[in-house]
């Protein structure tokens, strides 16, 4: 099993996502989106890094039930409800997501959103991944 991640030098530098991910072998797990909730189904954090970091969390957690690491993950989608909060806090995102996934990014996509479930939530992230 293997994940190749794929930038071509043709297109614009990919900085903290891959352009493309192939996938060979392996078992197909797909991630149900994820925000900032505690175990108690609250949602928690007041700001957008915090709260990106418990939802990140939480994928991992779910991934990691499965039987997944963070490199498995082939395919990453952010929705954000204040897409311009996101770029103005992508260095933090980043070093959030370096810190809890490592330095193997996913294809991803941030997709901005008017609300998402729980009203309270500013972001949340789903995923594919291919286990060995």
């Amino acid at each position: 099993m293997g994940l190749d991640r794929i930038n071509p030098a043709s297109l614009a530098p990919a900085t903290g996502f891959s352009h493309a991910v192939t996938a060979t072998g392996g078992r197909l797990v797909l991630l149900a989106g994820q925000t900032a909730l505690d175990g108690a189904g609250n949602v928690v954090g007041a700001t957008l890094p915090a709260q990106f970091g418990t939802a990140l969390g939480n994928l991992l957690t779910a991934l990691a039930a499965a039987g997944g690491t963070p490199g498995d993950l082939a395919r990453v989608t952010v929705y954000a409800t204040d897409v311009a909060g996101y770029r103005a806090h992508a260095p933090e995102l980043g070093r959030i997501w370096r810190r809890l996934a490592g330095r193997d990014y996913p294809a991803m996509a941030v997709i901005g959103v008017v609300r998402l479930w729980d009203e309270q939530a500013l972001v949340e992230l789903d995923g594919i991944a291919v286990l060995p």
